[in-house]
Formats: structure tokens, sequence, C-alpha cells
């Protein structure tokens, strides 16, 4: 929906003339668009030059994450072991059947009678 606007009078050819709201609505534009170029530039500049801060910070992270994963390993390996420690005793054919969900019941036999 275009709304009309009158030219101006001194120069016909030239755009219509803006309202006062209109001219601050463009001036805002305008500072948004150099914020904008301001925040791109600074943006690339630290995108290209990393501070030291953020390069400790990753340094920092890096060790912490390391050192969650390997008490994750040793959490995991310390249940494996108790699980096997706890079927320990009956030898590799024991726990091979109980790995295949097959379980040694000594009452098998008797259920002939």
């Amino acid at each position: 929906m275009d709304i009309p606007r009158p030219t101006s009078a001194l120069h016909p050819g030239s755009p219509p003339e803006l309202t006062p709201t209109e001219q601050e609505v463009l001036e805002e534009y305008e500072r948004l668009a150099d914020n904008m170029k301001k925040l791109a530039s600074l943006l690339d500049t630290l995108a290209s030059n990393p501070t030291v801060e953020i390069l400790d910070g990753l340094r920092e992270l890096e060790r912490k994450t390391s050192l969650v994963f390997t008490l994750l390993k040793a959490s995991v390996y310390s249940i494996v072991l108790q699980q096997e420690m706890g079927w320990g005793g009956g030898g590799d054919q024991q726990q091979q059947q109980h790995q295949e969900g097959d379980h040694y019941d000594d009452d098998d036999d008797d259920d002939d009678k």
C-alpha cells in the first residue's frame, strides 16, 4: 500500500520530504548500521587475534576435560573389575555362561525324578 508523498516544492524532481518521525526512524537506522559495522569490525579483530584470557581459559578447559575423561575411564574400569570379581571363583566357563545369559543351575539334574 503506497502512500503518496508530496514532492519538495523547491525541487520538483527530488525525493519527497519526510515527516519528523520518518526522519528520526531513518537516523536511528543509520546509527544502527554504523554500530553494526563497528561490531563486525571488532568481532573480526577478536576472531583473528584471540586474547590471552581466551587462550588461557581454553587451556584450562582442556585440562579439566582431560581430567574428567580420565576419571570416567577409571570409574568404568573399576565397575567392570568389581563385576568380574563378583563373578570370580567359577573360572572362565561360569563367566562366559553369565555373559551369554545362561545361568548354571545345580538343580537341573533333579528335574527328571
